[in-house]
C-alpha cells in the first residue's frame, strides 16, 4: 500500500520560497503593515500553491480563539422546501465571512433541542441560530457559555434576540390593496380560533397578521365578512369559502389567510363560474411555490425566509447588533387581484 504523503507545513512554504516562517504567514494571512515586497508576496503564493498548502485549521482556531463556525438548529426547517430558505440566507452570509455552517435537526423534540444545543457548544462555535419552521416561542437550554444565540422566525421565553417576519405590516398590505383597488365587500377566510392566536408557543405571528388585516379595514371603514376555520389546509379553505360565498354572494374579493386556504377558495369559485380576478379578487400570505403556478398566478405577501436567515447570522457574527428585528413580506403582485366588477 503506497505511503499517504504529508500534509505541507508552514515552514515547508517558507522554505520553498527562501523567507522565513514569520513572512510567509504574514503574507497568507493577510496580515496589515508588512513592508515585503509584491515580488516576496508572489513568490510565498506561488510556493502554497505547489505544495498544496492549507491552513492547519486547529492551528487558526488557537491563535485567533474562533472556529469559523457556526451553528444552526432546525426544528424540521431541513425537512420543508420553502422554509429552508432560512438556512441558505444563513449560509450566504457565512461563506461571505469566511464561516462554516453546522447543521442540527431536532424534529421538534426538546430533549433533541438540549443536545444540539451541548454539541455545538462542545464544537466552539461562534454563534448559534435557532430556526423555526413555524413562528412560535420556544423554551432554550440554559447555558453558561457566552456565545451568541439567535432566533430566527421566531422568539424565545428568555427573550434572546430574534428575527421574524413584519406580519403586522403585511397584513395591513394584503388588506390595503384591496381597498385602494376599489372593494367594499370584502370575505376573509381563515382567522384561527382564539386558543391557537393568542398562545405565543403556537404562533408569535398570526395575531399579528389579522391584526393588521382589521387595521386597514378600520380605516377604511369596512366591516369584512368572516368565516373562521380550525387550521390552514385546502379542504378547510375550500369549506369555508363555500360558505362565504353562500352568506355574501356579492363579495367582490377574499383575503385568505395563507396560500393553503386561498387554494381551496380558487376551487370554490372555479366550480361556481365566478372568474378570478373579473368577479372575485383574490389574495393571500406566505408565496409559496404552489401560488406562482396557480391560474391565475396569485397575489400573495412573501414570508422572507432567506432574509431572515441573513439577518440572524450577521447578528451572531457581529454585523449587526443583536436585538430584535423584523424583515418586511414583500407583495409579490400577480393576476388574482383587479377592480370590483361594475
Amino acid at each position: 500500500m503506497p505511503k499517504q504523503s504529508r500534509r505541507a507545513t508552514l515552514a515547508d512554504v517558507a522554505e520553498r520560497a527562501g523567507m522565513s516562517k514569520a513572512a510567509v504567514s504574514m503574507i497568507l494571512n493577510d496580515r496589515p503593515g508588512s513592508r515585503l515586497s509584491a515580488a516576496a508576496a508572489d513568490r510565498v503564493r506561488a510556493a502554497a500553491a505547489e505544495l498544496d498548502y492549507r491552513p492547519n485549521p486547529a492551528a487558526r482556531v488557537l491563535r485567533r480563539g474562533r472556529t469559523q463556525t457556526i451553528g444552526f438548529i432546525s426544528d424540521q426547517v431541513t425537512l420543508t422546501r420553502q422554509a429552508s430558505g432560512l438556512i441558505g440566507g444563513a449560509l450566504e452570509v457565512a461563506k461571505a465571512h469566511e464561516h462554516t455552517v453546522l447543521i442540527a435537526e431536532t424534529g421538534g423534540g426538546a430533549g433533541a433541542l438540549a443536545d444540539a444545543f451541548e454539541t455545538m457548544i462542545d464544537h466552539r462555535v461562534d454563534g448559534i441560530l435557532i430556526g423555526l419552521m413555524g413562528a412560535r416561542m420556544i423554551d432554550l437550554p440554559e447555558t453558561s457559555t457566552n456565545v451568541p444565540v439567535a432566533i430566527v422566525n421566531g422568539r424565545s421565553s428568555a427573550d434572546h434576540p430574534s428575527v421574524l417576519p413584519d406580519e403586522r405590516a403585511a397584513g395591513y398590505a394584503v388588506a390595503r390593496r384591496l381597498v385602494d383597488a376599489g372593494h367594499r365587500r370584502i370575505g376573509l377566510v381563515g382567522d384561527l380560533p382564539d386558543e391557537i392566536v393568542s398562545d405565543l408557543r403556537r404562533s408569535a405571528t398570526i395575531a399579528l397578521r389579522f391584526d393588521g388585516i382589521q387595521r386597514a379595514f378600520d380605516e377604511a371603514g369596512l366591516v369584512p365578512t368572516r368565516v373562521d376555520i380550525a387550521d390552514w389546509q385546502p379542504a378547510l379553505g375550500y369549506d369555508a369559502a363555500a360558505a362565504l360565498l353562500s352568506r355574501e354572494p356579492d363579495l367582490t374579493a377574499i383575503v385568505a389567510s395563507n396560500d393553503a386556504v386561498a387554494l381551496g377558495v380558487y376551487q370554490v369559485l372555479l366550480e361556481r363560474g365566478r372568474r378570478i380576478p373579473d368577479d372575485v379578487s383574490v389574495i393571500s400570505f406566505d408565496d409559496e411555490v404552489l401560488a406562482g403556478y396557480q391560474r391565475p398566478g396569485l397575489t400573495t405577501a412573501r414570508l422572507p425566509y432567506p432574509e431572515i436567515g441573513a439577518l440572524g447570522a450577521s447578528m451572531i457574527l457581529g454585523e449587526r447588533e443583536l436585538g430584535h428585528e423584523l424583515v418586511p413580506m414583500p407583495l409579490i403582485e400577480r393576476e388574482s387581484v383587479g377592480p370590483p366588477r361594475p
